[in-house]
């Protein structure tokens, strides 16, 4: 660094993307001196950057946003809920981060909502330490870890049985000191599996053909310059390079007799070259051993959230699946020729280093509570029942104390097929789906009958749940409530909605990143 507050352009480009912890790349910091968002200030034949007034645009851009998405979605909408003062570290933080989820909140908002503050928008406390809290869509357990910290306990209920393993499998507690061991096993065993296979060397050799490739055609920042200018069609150049770079590819295929074959007998044939299912299945086959049921577990989402990344698909459509891709293409995310996956290693070593972390930092945070995720459909499982069968300590203590309330985000309609985003994991582990018991799923549509259906399912729930309650209950349900079904849901639940509270809702993993609101609805009893 040049002084203490000028910047190079490459300088500056690390320091926004500390500052936003966000990548924020070369071209993005030349797009802001071309177009004279932040002044240029040249030195000694170097154009450099001032870094307060790089902060201020920054700040500015910040809250220009606020501004605008008021404008479009009402001036009720609370900026606090948006939690953009969180890094993205924040808000995916220790054991929250273990395994990749379509749907979850961040943990920023349960807190807001089980904590003890009071603020202008939430104006009194509706949780104190001890109270039980209940999740009955628990999804990947981000209410269950939250009670935890909070010194809260806290049941979830979900009737997808790999959801449970995902929120049991964040509260656990773990003999990392065996964890540990048994990862450095099977990790030699892979590395030792992979000497006898030529898919490292091949990708190896591939890596180098595009490094060259790319370099010569897509030279960064150039290309992402010219095509954010409209001064190169990205879409057909994009393509035109694929293709010619796919001879090259097609060769060293063949030349290294690497197996592209993907099936259809079922999601893992479809979804993964065949180089990847021998390394998984290898894998498998040696977290089966494994003594310690909790090391297992955690061995075995590990496994998952390896998998996940390891798709054939594009770096683009990795949380949409379209098409299975066993070539090289044009990544429009990247904007240079990538390139599918031909071994798990990579991914299975960093995600071990990962998640040991990630149980350690949760460690030195919690406290001694209960929280447990039951597998169950909300609509009618006895909860008391099934916790004193199961976690006995825990179902006296709920059967005598009852559930303080309810904090959860149940599916929207037409929007996600849960089971359906984790199809490699029950396919790999054998695990029984209940797909034909999810509440509004995409399967279903959006349609008259799919939102009566979704009504129905909603109210069951509640009215089911209500049974464990006290008296005095609060109940916190996320949604965005488009169709407009939650005053209807409520009234068939005999439950009042006494507040609203609207969230702006950041940081969309969709490619639609219009601005986007959804609902807090607080409910207790009418």
């Amino acid at each position: 660094m040049l002084t203490d507050n000028l910047l190079t352009i490459k300088e500056a480009s690390l320091w926004a993307s500390r500052y936003l912890d966000k990548p924020v790349s070369v071209s993005n910091i030349s797009y802001l001196l071309q177009y004279g968002k932040v002044s240029k200030i040249k030195k000694d034949n170097e154009l450099l950057i001032n870094i307060d007034e790089l902060a201020k645009y920054y700040k500015i851009i910040n809250q220009h946003k606020e501004y605008n998405w008021k404008n479009k979605l009402g001036h009720d909408l609370n900026w606090a809920l948006s939690f953009s003062q969180f890094k993205e570290a924040e808000t995916t933080k220790h054991v929250h981060r273990l395994h990749p989820y379509k749907g979850k909140f961040i943990p920023q908002l349960v807190e807001y909502f089980l904590d003890s503050h009071t603020d202008d928008f939430k104006k009194e406390r509706f949780f104190k330490e001890g109270d039980i809290i209940l999740d009955p869509f628990c999804g990947s357990g981000t209410a269950l870890v939250e009670s935890n910290e909070l010194g809260l306990h806290a049941v979830g209920v979900d009737i997808s049985v790999f959801n449970a393993l995902i929120s049991n499998a964040k509260i656990y507690s773990y003999d990392v000191a065996d964890i540990r061991r048994e990862i450095n096993r099977i990790s030699d065993a892979l590395r030792k599996f992979l000497e006898d296979k030529k898919n490292i060397e091949f990708e190896n050799k591939l890596l180098g053909e595009l490094k060259i490739f790319n370099d010569k055609y897509f030279p960064s920042p150039d290309f992402r310059r010219m095509a954010t200018q409209k001064e190169i069609d990205e879409k057909k150049y994009g393509l035109q390079k694929e293709a010619e770079f796919l001879p090259v590819y097609e060769k060293l295929v063949k030349c290294y007799g690497i197996d592209l074959k993907i099936g259809q007998n079922s999601f893992f044939d479809k979804w993964f070259l065949k180089v990847i299912r021998d390394e998984i299945y290898f894998v498998f086959e040696l977290i089966k051993p494994v003594q310690n049921k909790y090391t297992k577990i955690i061995l075995s989402i590990i496994l998952s959230r390896t998998i996940r990344s390891c798709r054939a698909t594009t770096h683009s459509d990795l949380a949409t699946l379209i098409n299975p891709v066993t070539s090289t293409y044009y990544c429009k995310k990247h904007g240079k020729i990538c390139k599918p996956l031909f071994s798990i290693f990579g991914w299975w070593d960093r995600y071990t280093k990962d998640t040991l972390k990630r149980i350690s930092e949760f460690n030195e945070l919690r406290t001694d509570t209960y929280q447990k995720c039951l597998t169950g459909d909300s609509r009618v499982i006895d909860i008391f029942s099934e916790l004193r069968l199961r976690y006995d300590k825990f179902g006296r203590l709920a059967e005598k104390q009852k559930i303080a309330g309810i904090f959860s985000s149940p599916p929207y309609v037409g929007l996600i097929d849960y089971h359906e985003q984790h199809a490699y994991s029950y396919d790999l582990f054998g695990f029984k789906r209940n797909d034909n018991l999810e509440i509004g799923p995409l399967t279903k549509g959006q349609g008259r009958e799919a939102r009566e259906s979704y009504v129905y399912g909603i109210t069951a729930v509640l009215n089911n749940c209500r049974r464990f309650l006290i008296e005095d209950y609060n109940i916190f349900l996320v949604a965005n409530d488009k169709y407009n079904l939650y005053p209807e849901i409520a009234e068939k639940s005999e439950m009042a909605i006494v507040n609203r509270f609207k969230r702006p809702v950041l940081n969309r993993t969709e490619k639609d990143k219009a601005p986007y609101s959804e609902i807090i609805f607080h409910l207790k009893r009418k």
